[in-house]
């Protein structure tokens, strides 16, 4: 699978600490297993010249006080607080100036962000996602991203997860429905 590194970024999702170190408080060991695959991906995509960008997962410590009915701090447990060690980025990938890095508020990472913005703003077509979790941040900006009219393509074997069958179930719904999936080798930035 080649792609054009100019018209091609690699999405990181959020890799924090919260969620990849054994003690954040959403900690799951094969998000912890996907660091050194997405960091020899962002090694791969930044020494080709394409984009690379990076997720936080950022909860200000009232976002859902008036919450109606969308409230991650009922169904997950206060975590990746504005602020925190646990928002912070894992120091294995090591975020450079010319990396653009999202915060968001939601499992989308589209969702009230700049991210199409700035997508569109450098003629980005095609993205690479990995990062943590599967079926939860992955999959719904990988979704998000083809309803916009990107390419995603979710690295397999870059990506976190809390049950074998929760990922499967993200690569083979993506696959299905908006995007393609490839293993982190097959994708080649040239």
């Amino acid at each position: 699978m080649r792609l054009d590194p100019t018209q091609t970024a690699l999405v990181v999702v959020d890799m924090q600490n919260g969620f990849c170190h054994p003690d954040g408080s959403l900690y799951a060991p094969d998000s912890e297993a996907a660091i050194e695959p997405v960091a020899g991906l962002v090694e791969r995509a930044r020494d080709a010249g394409a984009s690379v960008v990076f997720t936080r997962d950022v909860h200000p410590p009232a976002q859902f006080e008036d919450a109606h009915y969308y409230d991650e701090f009922d169904r997950w447990g206060e975590h990746v607080i504005e602020g925190s060690w646990e928002a912070e980025l894992v120091a294995e990938l090591d975020p450079r100036e010319s990396d653009l890095i999202v915060e968001k508020h939601t499992y989308d990472a589209f969702h009230e962000t700049q991210l199409q913005g700035w997508l569109d703003a450098h003629g980005i077509k095609d993205l690479v996602i990995c990062g943590t979790l599967a079926n939860v941040c992955v999959l719904h900006t990988a979704g998000s991203a083809g309803l916009r009219d990107y390419r995603p393509i979710l690295a397999e074997d870059a990506i976190g997860f809390i049950e074998p069958a929760h990922r499967e179930y993200a690569l083979e719904h993506a696959s299905w429905l908006f995007g393609e999936v490839a293993e982190r080798d097959a994708v080649r930035f040239d």
